[in-house]
């Protein structure tokens, strides 16, 4: 892999953040409502109302509150939070252990699924467990995540009392947040790698693996897996860049006390800089998982490695 490939997606990844961050800056102050009435309520007096939106800098002029924060964040201060005071990096490094264990949990059943359920339907194409598979695969795509969530509550929680309801309370209270978010991304991949194999079983080294005398599962898992993971690597890791984006259902719905939670609570109170810090993690997350992507499957593929 040559060093100007490597700096051409680091130098894309950057764009990208900084381009997300001014994006967030302008478009955060077109969002309706006051932070200064929600915190001290419609009754406040004005000059309570103009002390506080001047001490936290709400009196200035749009453009220049923009390139203040712009400025904080070319420094990696994300600001404070106009509602608690708190610095908002403070309050990402709290919920954010909350959020990666949810996110690995959910990639590890996406990963559980997707790999027998994909194999399972190529080498049972045109047959009932291929379709069995792939219509498991499409009800996972069709649900939902914020009507999944629900349901799975009310059958494991309310109805057979096997789960807590809501929070974060230990393994247990991490099971339904976990195949809420990992369904649609099981789906995803199974399909993905069905179509993947399938291609791959056809191609003239396994027919010569399988001329050997090798065994079904040998043929599949020694030659053919390796290669058909590919195209599967790289949908991997968009998905996996956006469990943060999509933990904020998640997150709500299950009470679970992660960035995504965070991040709707300070959409509530007009909290920009927290919005902001949230918005910003999550972008930068997205596109740092797409570009170990792509240099992963740049070291997979030769051919790949070949033109960069």
């Amino acid at each position: 892999m040559s060093s100007a490939f490597l700096v051409r997606r680091l130098a894309a990844a950057l764009a990208i953040v900084v381009g997300v961050a001014l994006l967030t800056s302008l478009l955060i102050r077109l969002v309706p409502g006051d932070p200064v009435e929600l915190m001290l309520g419609e009754s406040a007096a004005a000059g309570d109302r103009a002390a506080l939106r001047a001490s936290l800098g709400l009196d200035r002029p749009a453009p220049e509150q923009v390139l203040a924060q712009l400025d904080r964040l070319a420094r990696l201060d994300l600001g404070e939070s106009l509602y608690s005071r708190r610095p908002v990096s403070t309050l990402i490094a709290e919920r954010l252990p909350a959020t990666v264990e949810l996110a690995l949990a959910a990639l590890a059943v996406a990963a559980a699924v997707a790999v027998p359920l994909g194999i399972l339907a190529a080498r049972r194409r045109g047959g009932l467990a291929d379709g069995a598979a792939m219509g498991l695969a499409l009800l996972g795509l069709s649900v939902p995540s914020f009507w999944l969530g629900p349901l799975l509550i009310l059958l494991f929680s309310v109805v057979l009392g096997w789960t807590p309801v809501s929070g974060r309370e230990g393994l247990a209270s991490l099971v339904l947040p976990a195949l809420t978010l990992g369904t649609g991304m099981a789906a995803v991949l199974a399909r993905m790698l069905r179509s993947s194999l399938l291609e791959t079983l056809s191609e003239d080294y396994v027919r010569t693996a399988r001329a050997k005398g090798l065994g079904e599962a040998a043929v599949v898992w020694r030659h053919a897996l390796r290669n058909a993971a590919l195209p599967v690597v790289t949908v991997f890791g968009m998905q996996a860049g956006a469990l943060l984006s999509g933990a904020v259902i998640t997150e709500t719905v299950f009470a679970w006390p992660g960035i995504g939670s965070l991040l709707v609570e300070a959409i509530q109170r007009r909290d920009f800089p927290v919005v902001q810090g949230c918005v910003l993690l999550i972008s930068t997350t997205y596109v740092a998982v797409n570009t170990l992507t792509d240099l992963a499957y740049a070291w997979l593929d030769p051919r790949v490695r070949a033109t960069a």
